[in-house]
């Protein structure tokens, strides 16, 4: 059927080419004139190119003149011709899509051309690569060509120092790692000054190696971690205080607000307990805020109503359904004070300063393109995720690589002596062979049974990328055997020796079918680059993983049956076709799981995008007067609301209520009545107690000097935010840890956890709005104008800590006939635990 749509219609990815063809052509009819420019001329056609802009032409007008301008300078600096079907790569680049080009067509030159022409905006464009080698080995080659034609170029490593970076993301073209490029932007969302910040706004990326750093890595988030700077010994010190205090004499409580206030009495015991002049200095916010906690904990929240002590843990109760929820915590210091209440170990404050996943990261670029080997078999994700099309594009060459049917024994030993075999004849005939292991252990292993046969080689196993790039660029010499697992050396070349091709070029060896057959693909696409010969085969055993995970059993009694020993392999393409079948299906499954990752993590990245914005609102404004006025508004208006009820009449409104809260956080003491209040509407009381702060505000500006005020706007809005989103990011990874329990229960754990999540957010934003009307107005101004970070981070690597995967290994815990954790209302294993 798909053979006959094809027949009709033409295939998508063919009429792409055929379009782009047209384009390739116009640029070859210009080439002869681009050869008599002088350089200098050349070199003016950057200039010439910002000027056509500035006037209004498009950067797709301005293509082909751009393309063959950078052909021409190519030859002249580095003494290589973009092919035709480079050309056509850099086009598909160029309109935000994915360039699938085999090994060794030169996709690094390919860049170049989509990479120049949206510089030529002066927005920044940034090249990623899996490893800072990459990044530097390209930045300094491909850089050449671009500093000849007069655009900047930067190289943003991790060893770089805070002004360093800051003049590489200044520069036209950025190379770097994807960790780097993700670190950097939340490190930018914890600043306390404009001026620290190192990116501008993210215009435009390429990824080379994209399926790596878009679906292998995507898996796990980028975190900043650090110590908050709250001890648990002050949960205590603040819980032995409160336990002191007397109700209405040291605090009074508000039932309708679930709110407790410190009186005047109390606020004098909190100071001469703790030994300090003023509790509402800005010094003394992390103490302040701690005693208040602790007083919620002992005089509103109440054991075996509002939660209960189960295995020496705070378990929360939920206030409609009765029903315990397993994974929540109260956020912003208050399970902790419950826990130190209870005389419980205090868990550890938030580790986590600020998250990100990839995907979430590099859906923020206006404009996104990437280049690989191997993307088609994950087209859809790619297509789902990012709204990326994949386009296979031609080779220069005809591809005459011969792909030798799979090999399958019965056990991995037998396996490996016949892989051994072997390399052992290529060698004899000088052939070159690269092997491609899925473990450093499997890597090891060969590498003694090779030693044992007296076989010169080479082991890499993805430490050490800059020397593993120069071994794999020499894996192609006579005689030469290399074994490396699988990521090893990716984006180097591998160039064929003299005579090699006389032998039958390159020999790939896989050991074992990987779960994706992409990884599979990039092993074979090792071999017969640009039309070389070469081959490559892949030896299996009904012992590896993936043979076990797919029914094996069967296969190995029928080995058993006919008298097949280790050493007897059997070679059908039937079995082939299985384990390809296998490998859709896993491949299909970890689609899923990344799927179901994202959709939490989407919940979250909605959050950080709000809470982002506003925070470079404020570090971006000069007078943020407005916006601080805007966030005590609502705090007035909540007060009123709950003690003036539209359904009370007003003379059950509790008036003295609403005067002890404005006194207590917003006025000084007896500005404000019961009788200024009476005979008012709802409405009426809001703009009456606004108009009053408003005066205090006022007063205060004038007492402390405009310039003062403005910089403690900043001071008490960075803190507030900063402090409360690290508590609210904890606080939704507990959740996010316990939300597939409720699948027991028989709801959809992705839409309590989006429920909840938005719950928890308001009461963030309406924590923050307290917490900057209570200092704003309140708060002793002296000596308090320093920014300071709430925690100190330091970004954690995700690739050498496995043990930051942690959804993956949470998912695993769930018993076979228990329901999905993704909600699907199926059993695990009829779901994704197939």
């Amino acid at each position: 059927m798909l053979g006959l749509v094809k027949k009709i219609f033409g295939d998508a990815n063919e009429r792409e080419i055929k379009r782009l063809m047209r384009t390739v052509e116009q640029i070859n009819g210009m080439e002869p004139d681009f050869v008599k420019l002088s350089d200098e001329a050349l070199r003016g056609k950057t200039d010439e190119f910002k000027a056509r802009i500035e006037k209004g032409e498009t950067l797709d007008q301005l293509l082909p003149e751009v393309f063959a301008t950078v052909r021409e300078a190519s030859k002249r600096v580095l003494g290589m011709r973009h092919f035709d079907v480079q050309l056509i790569g850099g086009m598909v680049q160029h309109d935000g899509k994915i360039s699938e080009m085999k090994t060794g067509e030169g996709k690094t030159l390919v860049a170049t051309l989509p990479v120049y022409l949206n510089a030529l905006l002066g927005k920044g464009v940034h090249v990623v690569t899996v490893n800072d080698y990459l990044a530097q080995r390209d930045s300094e080659m491909m850089g050449k060509l671009y500093e000849f034609l007069g655009l900047t170029v930067g190289c943003n490593l991790n060893s770089l120092s805070h002004e360093e970076k800051q003049q590489a993301y200044a520069c036209d073209i950025t190379y770097g790692t994807n960790n780097e490029f993700g670190f950097d932007y939340l490190r930018d969302n914890m600043v306390l000054y404009k001026e620290q910040m190192v990116q501008r706004p993210l215009y435009f990326a390429i990824i080379d190696e994209v399926d790596s750093i878009l679906i292998d890595e995507a898996r796990t988030p980028l975190i900043i971690s650090g110590q908050a700077a709250k001890s648990t010994e002050l949960y205590f010190a603040a819980d032995r205080f409160v336990g002191r205090l007397k109700p209405e004499e040291d605090y009074t409580v508000d039932i309708k607000l679930r709110s407790v206030m410190l009186t005047e009495a109390g606020v004098e015991k909190a100071e001469k307990a703790f030994a300090i002049e003023n509790l509402f200095d800005h010094a003394n916010v992390l103490l302040n805020h701690h005693i208040q906690q602790a007083l919620k904990a002992h005089a509103i929240m109440k054991r075996d109503v509002d939660y209960v002590v189960q295995d020496d843990e705070v378990v929360i109760v939920d206030e409609f359904t009765g029903r315990l929820m397993s994974g929540r915590r109260y956020s912003d210091g208050l399970h902790q004070a419950i826990e130190a209440k209870e005389q419980l170990k205090v868990q550890n404050e938030s580790m986590t300063l600020a998250t990100i996943t990839f995907q979430n990261y590099f859906r923020m670029y206006r404009k996104l393109a990437g280049m690989t080997g191997t993307a088609k078999t994950e087209e859809e994700e790619f297509k789902r995720i990012y709204g990326l099309d994949v386009i296979q594009i031609p080779t220069n060459r005809s591809m005459i690589r011969n792909d030798i049917p799979d090999v399958v024994y019965k056990t991995e030993n037998g396996k490996f002596n016949a892989v051994v075999e072997e390399i052992v004849e290529r060698h004899k005939k000088n052939q070159p062979v690269l092997v491609g292991t899925v473990s450093i252990e499997n890597s090891e292993r060969l590498s003694d049974m090779l030693k044992r046969k007296g076989v010169t080689h080479k082991v890499l196993n993805a430490k050490h990328h800059a020397e593993e790039a120069e071994i794999i660029s020499r894996a192609g010499q006579a005689g030469a055997v290399t074994i490396a697992t699988n990521m090893a050396g990716r984006g180097t070349d591998i160039i064929l020796g003299d005579g090699v091709s006389d032998v039958g070029g390159l020999h790939i060896i896989g050991t074992e079918r990987h779960e994706s057959r992409r990884i599979d693909n990039q092993l074979r696409g090792r071999a017969g680059r640009q039309g070389d010969p070469g081959s490559s085969q892949f030896y299996l055993s009904l012992q590896d993983e993936l043979m076990r995970r797919f029914g094996s059993e069967n296969i190995m009694g029928m080995m058993d049956r006919l008298g097949f020993d280790e050493d007897q392999p059997i070679e059908s393409r039937m079995i082939t076709k299985a384990i390809e079948s296998a490998q859709k299906r896993v491949e299909g499954n970890n689609f899923d799981t990344r799927k179901v990752v994202l959709q939490y993590d989407d919940v979250m990245n909605q959050q950080r995008e709000i809470i982002y914005k506003q925070r470079r609102e404020v570090l971006y404004s000069e007078n943020i007067r407005e916006i601080v006025l805007e966030m005590i508004k609502p705090v007035v208006e909540k007060i009123v609301d709950a003690h003036c009820p539209g359904e009370e009449v007003p003379e059950d409104w509790d008036l003295q209520a609403v005067v002890d809260y404005a006194h207590a956080n917003l006025l000084q003491e007896g500005t404000l009545t019961k009788d200024d209040l009476w005979g008012k509407e709802k409405e009426e009381i809001v703009a009456y107690i606004l108009d009053k702060v408003t005066k205090l505000y006022d007063e205060r500006e004038e007492e402390i000097g405009v310039e003062t005020m403005r910089e403690f706007e900043k001071v008490v809005v960075l803190r507030a935010v900063d402090s409360k989103w690290m508590d609210h990011i904890d606080a939704m990874d507990q959740l996010r840890q316990g939300i597939h329990l409720r699948a027991y229960g028989g709801t959809d754990p992705l839409r309590e956890y989006q429920f909840e999540g938005f719950e928890m957010f308001k009461e963030m934003i309406d924590s923050i709005q307290e917490e900057v009307t209570k200092y704003i107005m309140k708060a002793h101004v002296e000596n308090n104008l320093e920014r300071k970070a709430v925690a100190q981070g330091q970004a954690v690597d995700n690739k050498s800590e496995p043990q930051a995967k942690q959804p993956a290994r949470r998912e695993e815990r769930v018993g076979r006939n228990d329901p999905c954790p993704c909600g699907s209302g199926k059993k695990y294993k009829q779901c994704h635990g197939k």
